[in-house]
């Protein structure tokens, strides 16, 4: 039995990605079989298990709000804002991490191109940083 098999049109759910959210379609004959929108606009489809239809997450991103558990997450500061050469030459041997919409902080690899586009085009600097070890 999945995670989401009993999921209904309004339920609440927190997205490690986007943050709050709730279900606004469920297509019970399908591989994607939820549609979320997030409270900043964005509408992903998720699988039963709470797997997104994009970026390359094998492990399920998306939870009841009452089931979340955050503790095992980084929440923490920047400590050093990076110079935009210096993100570009971390995402190009992969050792960039950056901070999601949820406040979490995720390598870059998996973090949607166009959400790092946008902050890197609005010199938002201080939403990467090296990857820690």
């Amino acid at each position: 039995m999945a995670y989401f098999s009993d999921a209904k049109i309004g339920d609440k759910v927190y997205g490690l990605i986007f943050g709050k959210g709730k279900i606004v379609n469920v297509f019970p004959d399908s591989f994607y079989s939820l549609m979320v929108e997030f409270k900043n606009g964005y509408e992903v489809p998720y699988t039963d298990e709470g797997i997104p239809g994009w970026g390359n997450f094998k492990k399920q991103t998306l939870f009841f709000r009452d089931d979340v558990d955050l503790c095992n997450e980084d929440f923490s500061p920047v400590e050093k804002i990076l110079a935009h050469k210096k993100i570009i030459k971390l995402r190009e041997k992969k050792k960039l991490e950056v901070r999601l919409p949820s406040g979490i902080w995720m390598t870059a690899k998996r973090a949607d191109d166009d959400y790092i586009e946008k902050i890197l085009s609005n010199e938002q600097y201080h939403l990467f940083r090296k990857k820690k070890k």
